[in-house]
């Protein structure tokens, strides 16, 4: 943010309203990516091949259990930002339920519209 904004202001006043020393600013900008910045191309790929495994019905805590089976070893917390950051949710699987039940001794209902319920050819 503060290397976008050193264009309007002077790098002093930057780091004064945003409560950073000016080296401490120069010694990040020094610095490389964080371990876990360059983790997360490899987490962001691992989640979505787990995913695709898991045919997108695991939610974070089974997620992280398979990631830990392939050797990735990431808390469940980082997975869920992860997801929420690559827009990934998971399926709800719907249990089979029986809509009609036709074995029962109940009357039908009489076709008081006179309705004709075959089919000349298939649809």
């Amino acid at each position: 943010m503060i290397e976008q904004m050193r264009r309007e202001d002077p790098l002093g006043v930057m780091c004064r309203v945003l409560g950073v020393s000016a080296s401490g600013f120069h010694a990040r900008r020094s610095r490389g990516p964080s371990r876990r910045a360059q983790e997360e191309p490899r987490l962001e790929i691992e989640t979505r091949a787990a995913r695709q495994r898991t045919r997108q019905t695991y939610g974070p805590e089974r997620l992280q259990r398979e990631l830990a089976a392939h050797g990735v070893r990431v808390g469940v917390h980082r997975i869920k930002r992860v997801r929420r950051r690559l827009g990934l949710r998971c399926k709800q699987r719907r249990k089979f339920k029986v809509a009609t039940d036709s074995r029962h001794s109940l009357p039908v209902a009489e076709n008081l519209l006179e309705q004709r319920f075959e089919a000349a050819a298939p649809c």
